[in-house]
């Protein structure tokens, strides 16, 4: 006779199978169950993935509707989750989308947590024409050149989500997961993906993940095995050796179009953003929030639309990212490359890029750069030469401390104002230095404070090196015939201070330029960041156009050019550089130093 225990298992096991049989009836573009056929007390099927790939059915009854819940003609079907081992984790983040079949018909997606703490559990689901309204909306994709398109500029903090800690109502915040990070890692970059509205944990993974190495910067996709609704897939905003992706359910298919989620990713609109397959490790269930793991795999399409109901896309060609690479060039073994991907968009383009240099030197086991480093970035736009720069940071908690500088700077470099363009790929060189570069500036002092046309006047400069022997320098100033009965001075500065004394700022408005290459233009002529800049200036007004700046031009000259773009012209006083060299590269001095010089008649 069997035992209880074999009768139970028989009846769990039949009844898995009848859910099987029931699901297998449906077609992947099942009817729409219109919100005013339901009622209270109707069993229904809610399927995801608990582990692995395959999707399994759990048991819902629906409750009724919130009316206008998320807006005007934005409801909610609340179902209580009967299912036994639901019942114990409540909804699960990555579940997001889990389709909710009713009578055959798809009634809605799994989108949003009640209450914390229920004794009963209960679920939110977005309903099926708002997930429809997403799928249909007109994309990039329609003309045909979504592979070349970037993400919207504008990420919105997603109040929509109502995620406020005394709400009761919380969308299933998208939990982003990090791979290739190493925990400190991870913890230096929180605050700054939290800024961006992005929760991400480190307990994440990746599998087989393809990313561009052709110069057509098009991510490699892999033949996509068939999705069905309730597979899970990841919506990844980086991808490679250092992964950023986000976790959730295929609500529907139609064809190759996908809608998933059920909610906003990050309401950016329209979009364009890899689509991957996923691997669900487990679910971590928790009073607060269950969540899933998960291993992002392969790009298999790409995400289009991202709005308040749902994100949707095509399975097929991935988007076109920006290709990284990360090379640190160690004192003694071999190099070692990180290899990523990421999404083009203003906000989170710099922080992903500098995401991947900070592990590459704060996360792997080289070591090496506790005197500092050397950084070398090369930046390749289409069609264009490419940007290069260099800085060099003393230790790497020189560049922890100065991390938010280096993404403004990133930021500039990615970006432009002018041209739907991002760039193809950007390549870092670390190199560590050998003697820490810092130094202290001991002497700088003139051998006579005037002089006349033709004289030859010199400057001596003593600094001593980290830890070090002291060390001078003299350095021979020219004073040119045109420099004759003005009041000039010698300055000594890093290179950034003497770009803003001489009227460059740090940050170049948008409406100073007029085109793309004026833009790369300007940040090219940027002064070395590294060493001291001595210059002999003139205190003058400047009249700029397009940044490029004219010493003392004529009232009537500037006069018509500012009536006709105000914006674009503009007038300050700085100090013009007569004569300048730059000193001791490779070396960090923070000393700005001035004297006066005057040239005799």
């Amino acid at each position: 006779m069997p035992s209880p225990c074999t009768g139970w298992f028989r009846r769990f096991v039949l009844i898995a199978l009848l859910g099987v049989r029931l699901f297998a009836a449906q077609p992947s573009e099942a009817a729409i169950l219109p919100l005013d056929e339901l009622k209270p007390g109707q069993t229904g099927e809610v399927w995801t993935v608990f582990q692995g790939t395959e999707p399994e059915p759990f048991a819902v009854v629906f409750t009724g509707i919130l009316r206008n819940a998320l807006g005007p003609g934005k409801s909610l079907i609340v179902c209580q989750l009967t299912d036994p081992r639901v019942q114990n984790m409540g909804a699960v983040a990555g579940m997001s989308g889990s389709p909710l079949y009713i009578g055959g018909r798809l009634a809605g997606a799994l989108s949003y947590q009640l209450q914390r703490f229920e004794t009963v559990r209960h679920a939110g689901f977005t309903p099926a024409a708002d997930l429809a309204e997403v799928r249909d909306k007109p994309s990039l994709a329609a003309n045909g050149d979504f592979p070349y398109g970037r993400t919207s500029d504008q990420l919105v903090a997603n109040e929509l989500r109502s995620n406020h800690p005394e709400s009761a109502l919380r969308a299933l915040q998208p939990v982003f997961t990090l791979g290739g990070l190493s925990p400190a890692v991870a913890d230096l970059f929180a605050p700054r993906f939290q800024a961006l509205g992005l929760a991400a944990l480190t307990l994440g993974g990746h599998t087989t993940v393809a990313v561009a190495t052709s110069n057509d910067a098009q991510a490699k996709t892999v033949a996509a095995p068939p999705l069905q609704p309730g597979a899970a897939i990841a919506v990844a905003l980086a991808i490679g050796d250092i992964t950023l992706a986000s976790t959730g359910t295929v609500s529907r298919v139609d064809g190759k179009k996908i809608t998933a989620f059920g909610h906003p990713l990050l309401t950016l609109g329209e979009v364009a953003l890899p689509m991957c397959a996923a691997e669900i490790i487990t679910i971590l269930p928790s009073q607060m929030q269950s969540t899933k793991i998960a291993n992002t795999g392969a790009i298999i399409g790409t995400i289009t639309q991202d709005r308040l109901s749902a994100v949707s896309g095509l399975v097929g060609a991935g988007p076109a990212l920006t290709r990284v690479a990360v090379t640190v060039k160690p004192l003694r073994g071999t190099a070692q490359t990180l290899h990523f991907s990421v999404i083009r968009q203003r906000q989170l383009t710099p922080v992903l890029v500098a995401t991947g240099v900070t592990q590459a030197l704060l996360g792997s086991n080289e070591g090496g750069f506790a005197q500092g480093f050397r950084l070398t970035s090369h930046v390749q736009f289409p069609a264009t030469a490419p940007l290069e720069y260099q800085t060099v940071y003393a230790g790497p908690q020189g560049f922890a401390q100065g991390l938010t500088e280096f993404i403004q700077g990133l930021a500039a470099h990615l970006q432009n104002p002018y041209a739907p363009t991002y760039p193809e790929h950007v390549e870092f060189s670390i190199e560590p230095l050998a003697t820490n570069p810092s130094a202290t500036l001991e002497l700088f002092q003139l051998s006579r404070t005037s002089a006349t046309a033709g004289q030859t006047i010199q400057a001596t400069i003593g600094w001593r090196d980290w830890q070090g022997a002291s060390h001078r320098e003299t350095v021979n100033l020219p004073i040119a015939a045109a420099w004759t009965g003005k009041q000039l001075e010698v300055i000594l500065a890093p290179g950034r201070s003497l770009d803003e004394l001489t009227g460059r700022p740090r940050l170049i408005a948008a409406a100073e330029l007029r085109s793309f290459d004026a833009y790369l233009a300007a940040l090219r002529d940027d002064r070395p960041s590294d060493g001291l800049c001595l210059a002999i200036l003139e205190k003058t007004s400047l009249f700029s156009d397009q940044t490029v700046a004219t010493p003392d031009t004529p009232g009537s000259i500037e006069r018509i050019a500012r009536g006709s773009d105000e914006t674009r012209f503009r007038r300050r006083d700085a100090l013009l550089p007569l004569w300048e060299k730059h000193l001791l590269p490779g070396k960090l001095l923070g000393t700005t130093l001035r004297r006066p010089l005057t040239v005799l008649d």
